[in-house]
């Protein structure tokens, strides 16, 4: 049958498949966020155009190439965010969030959008996680943000991941490395691409952001932040550097980095793998001191990241990590006739409220299908509801993958389910689906 209508170029459909693995990426994500103490904030999916051309720059690739940016029916200028923090940093100023204790420390999983050439790992539309700390400007905050970073990749058991790590200084002291720059690269004006031109007078440090070849080649040879620091940034970089040999993480000062947008102060980081190609950057962040006050608020300084999912899944598989398989089904109910149908609903519903995942036919099938159907599905147990059962009181479970069976009396069905469930958990290479579910049945709970 010919599809008259495809997803557009840049996006993917997440199938029942792949949705369990990324819920679970997500649940542990989460755990982890909240053992450093951030909670969670979810932002609308657009923005006025305004915030991120004020937040994350005017003359950034992001701004000038990449944003989905449209008028709406009221002829105002709204834009699908490009990233996360710019409307993490609009909540937090909008909704007086400033007034808590601080930091406020916030995470969040956002779709993305941004219009540039789809690649693996990197779509037009994307998923990331981040976190964002409002309100402490000590280099501690950057380094726990950091580990909470290496947390995320040493539970999934990431290997060969380095983190570097640069200092682009203060708007003070940036303006000596803006100066050296702009002198280095007017020697070269002849060669830099159209959009680099356009940035050598405004800000020529996003020239060192550039992904053209040309104008790449020709900023390895640029004068570098860190012999521009001023004693304030140099002094937060070295006390940076001294939490990190704390906290036993190994790191590499990376001076050519400096983030693709604008809204970045002193400290900057990214984790890179060489398993997912030359694009290897998993995860990205810094310090953005500017942005509340940028935005109209009060200075308030702040750090964060983001991790993209693809990007995660993507490495994962590359080092062949292994998710979790979709939850298997614990229970199919078998009605033996279509006229036993409402029985098996009821039957099942009963043991929906107890927790369990359960299935009944809804489909008139005959008993031979419904237990092919079962099988498909790889459900746990099984159990055929017929007259002679119903009049009885009974049931027979079957465990669809040892073929063993019980009876058992159809009311205490869900504490016998239960037990069956903890030993098959408790069994080696056990099968009871979800792990955390293992754990509460192993401990005697429901």
């Amino acid at each position: 049958m010919a599809v008259l209508i495809t997803k557009p170029k840049g996006t993917a459909d997440v199938l029942p498949a792949q949705s369990g693995r990324l819920r679970f990426l997500e649940s542990r994500l989460q755990t982890e966020a909240a053992l450093f103490g951030f909670q969670e904030i979810r932002t609308p999916v657009f923005e006025h155009t305004e915030l991120f051309r004020r937040g994350v720059g005017e003359t950034t690739d992001v701004v000038q190439k990449e944003m989905y940016t449209f008028e709406d029916n009221g002829r105002r200028s709204v834009t699908l965010r490009p990233e996360g923090t710019a409307g993490c940093a609009r909540a937090f100023l909008e909704h007086g969030l400033f007034n808590e204790p601080l930091p406020q420390k916030y995470y969040y999983f956002t779709s993305c959008y941004r219009y540039e050439k789809p690649q693996a790992g990197r779509l037009r539309e994307f998923h990331q996680f981040g976190v964002e700390a409002f309100g402490s400007a000590s280099p501690a905050q950057d380094a726990e943000v950091i580990s909470l970073a290496n947390h995320v990749f040493d539970l999934f058991g990431v290997k060969d991941l380095r983190l570097e790590i640069n200092s682009i200084g203060c708007p003070k002291c940036r303006r000596d490395f803006q100066s050296a720059l702009r002198t280095y690269f007017e020697g070269y004006k002849d060669q830099l691409c159209e959009t680099c031109l356009s940035r050598l007078e405004r800000n020529p440090m996003r020239i060192l952001d550039c992904k053209s070849p040309v104008c790449s080649e020709i900023a390895k040879g640029a004068p570098k932040v860190l012999d521009y620091l001023c004693e304030e940034c140099e002094t937060h970089f070295t006390q940076l550097k001294q939490y990190l040999d704390a906290l036993e993480l190994p790191y590499t000062v990376n001076p050519t980095i400096v983030r693709g947008l604008d809204y970045y102060t002193r400290t900057v980081f990214e984790f890179v793998s060489d398993s997912i190609g030359a694009q290897g950057t998993v995860c990205g962040g810094g310090r953005y001191d500017g942005l509340i006050a940028e935005l109209g608020g009060a200075d308030c300084p702040a750090c964060g990241f983001g991790m993209g999912m693809e990007r995660l899944q993507l490495l994962l598989e590359a080092q062949g990590i292994a998710l979790p398989e979709p939850e298997r089904p614990e229970l199919y109910i078998a009605p033996a006739s279509p006229a036993l149908a409402s029985a098996a609903l009821k039957l099942a519903d009963r043991l929906r409220a107890e927790g369990f995942r359960t299935l009944t036919d809804v489909s008139g099938r005959s008993l031979k299908a419904q237990m092919k159907y079962a099988n498909k599905l790889r459900a746990l147990f099984t159990t055929v509801l017929g007259e002679d059962e119903i009049a009885a009181g009974k049931a027979k479970l079957k465990n669809m993958d040892t073929g063993e069976t019980c009876e058992t009396a159809l009311a205490e069905l869900p504490d016998v389910l239960m037990r069956l469930l903890a030993a098959d958990a408790a069994a080696p290479g056990g099968t009871a689906a979800d792990p955390l579910k293992k754990l509460v049945l192993l401990n005697g709970g429901k």
